[in-house]
């Protein structure tokens, strides 16, 4: 299991590079992204001045539905599920997903101390460093395992509305904190990249878990633990298969 875990590893760092790149252009301040950022955040920053219904709107996404407290909280009641069912690993695996995530977030902001916009008239304010919005990055952990876990307990036909839920969540989440003033585009697109790489990292982990039960490897469409729909979603013995079905 040892070996499996670190290859593991590898998937993870590969999905971390883009993230690694564009941190070293925020380090380097490089000019072409500097002028996306300023133009993105002055443009929507009017926007969001001419229309302050909008505004309400996108302050309530943002600060209620999309907060990550409401994501983390979430995620902890399905963990909690999770262990009621007796589906220890998954558990272990939404509750690590979840909570490196935002240790890892919290420690990037410090590393960069990267200040967040400061706009004329703002129309939200935020404590804190900005690089990588932690919004983002929470959304992006926390959809994917809410994906990931109940998948298998979604119709095949309505699977295809839960990736949009997620997808238009994860977008979503972005733009309000652009739009709000309160992060760079940048800060937006380092979150999801770092939120993925984290997802990715837990998730290769978590298929050489069920390859080392006995259990095959599943497409990512099935969620991570298809037998979660079984009476007995671990295996009764380790290493070997029990009250899961042929797939």
């Amino acid at each position: 299991m040892g070996v499996r875990l670190l290859l593991a590893v590898g998937p993870g760092a590969v999905a971390a590079v883009p993230f690694g790149l564009l941190l070293l252009l925020v380090e380097g301040a490089w000019p072409p992204l500097l002028r996306l950022d300023a133009g993105a955040a002055r443009r929507l920053h009017e926007v969001a001045l001419e229309h302050p219904g909008w505004t309400a709107t996108l302050r309530f996404l943002s600060d209620w539905l999309w907060d990550p407290a409401t994501l983390r909280i979430a995620v902890a009641l399905l963990t909690g599920w999770l262990l009621y069912r007796r589906a220890w690993r998954l558990a272990a695996w939404a509750a690590t997903t979840a909570i490196g995530g935002a240790l890892i977030g919290v420690l990037v902001k410090v590393v960069v101390e990267r200040a967040r916009p400061s706009l004329q008239d703002p129309v939200a304010e935020a404590p804190g460093y900005s690089f990588p919005s932690g919004h983002a990055m929470t959304a992006t952990t926390s959809c994917a395992v809410l994906l990931l876990v109940l998948l298998p307990l979604v119709p095949r036909r309505w699977r295809g509305l839960c990736w949009a839920a997620a997808g238009i969540s994860v977008l979503g989440v972005g733009f309000t904190r652009i739009a709000l003033g309160v992060h760079w585009f940048s800060d937006v697109i380092g979150g999801w990249l770092l939120g993925g790489a984290v997802v990715v990292l837990t998730g290769w982990a978590f298929e050489a878990w069920r390859s080392d039960a006995g259990r095959p490897r599943t497409d990512v469409s099935e969620g991570l633990e298809p037998e979660l729909t079984d009476e007995e979603p671990e295996p009764q013995v380790y290493g070997t298969e029990s009250g899961s079905r042929d797939r």
